[in-house]
């Protein structure tokens, strides 16, 4: 197996920036968050640097061209030292930043892995729990059963508490949360939440890719529509994607970091 992996780094961490926390956390991005003294996503190409497997390491960065010039400054000497190539990824979506990627892969490659970059904490037994089974199966997604009960929500209701007249005295409350009405309960059984990273023989990728219409979150999803086989193997609930700021400190305790206790990563660059 010859092994490309593909890390699109060029989200804006929107439900990062969007939490209700201070303003420092809505200016920076969550792939800059100290993990040990490294950034995040340093720390998520680091996964892969020490696999034979592995042929080459794709980092897509963001589209437009001030993000992308920024993002070269703080990310481009230490990725280029753990041999990670860095490309421009697509202008709004995830799938849009793979397409680009996959321009850059490398011809003897067999295999294309694809990992979000916001997954620092994926342990090497799952990496190969992953990849072993990539020899048999052209198409490999982690995956682990759903451990809560699985609902579907409407649209946002409005809330007719009215405002808390203490809070507003005090000048707290803070940002209310939105309120869904529940539409149905999804039966759990069968049910999965997907992880990265996802493997797949380069050549059914490049036919997933080349579908029209283009709409998905999800690669594996784009192999199933062209009716092709995707197959789950476990996956490892400690392999957790950062998304809200609250994600960020589980990480740190799952990896053995403490805090930074000085300035900032995402200010070093």
């Amino acid at each position: 197996m010859r092994i490309c992996v593909i890390i699109p780094a060029a989200g804006v961490s929107k439900r990062f920036c969007d939490a209700d926390d201070t303003d420092l956390l809505a200016r920076r991005s969550k792939l800059d968050e100290d993990l040990g003294g490294r950034p995040v996503l340093q720390r998520s190409v680091e996964l892969f640097t020490k696999d034979d497997r592995v042929l080459s390491i794709i980092v897509a960065g963001p589209h437009d061209e001030a993000a992308w010039a920024d993002f070269k400054l703080r990310h481009a000497d230490r990725l280029a030292m753990l041999g990670a190539t860095l490309v421009q990824g697509g202008k709004t979506h995830r799938y849009e930043t793979v397409a680009a990627a996959l321009a850059h892969v490398p011809e003897d490659a067999t295999h294309v892995a694809i990992h979000d970059a916001a997954r620092p904490a994926a342990r090497p037994e799952l990496i190969d729990r992953v990849f072993d089974t990539a020899q048999r199966h052209a198409a490999v997604v982690p995956a682990i059963p759903a451990p809560d009960t699985v609902k579907r929500v409407g649209e946002e209701i409005a809330d007719d508490a009215g405002a808390d007249p203490l809070a507003a005295i005090l000048g707290g409350g803070g940002k209310k949360s939105p309120l869904h009405r529940v539409s149905e309960t999804l039966d759990r059984q069968g049910l999965v939440l997907v992880q990265t990273p996802q493997i797949f023989t380069r050549e059914l990728l490049l036919r997933a890719y080349a579908q029209a219409e283009l709409t998905s979150t999800d690669d594996a999803s784009l192999a199933e529509r062209l009716g092709e086989p995707v197959v789950t193997v476990e996956g490892d609930s400690r392999n957790i994607k950062i998304t809200t700021p609250s994600d960020v400190p589980v990480v740190r305790a799952l990896l053995g970091f403490r805090p930074p206790a000085e300035r900032a990563t995402h200010k070093k660059f």
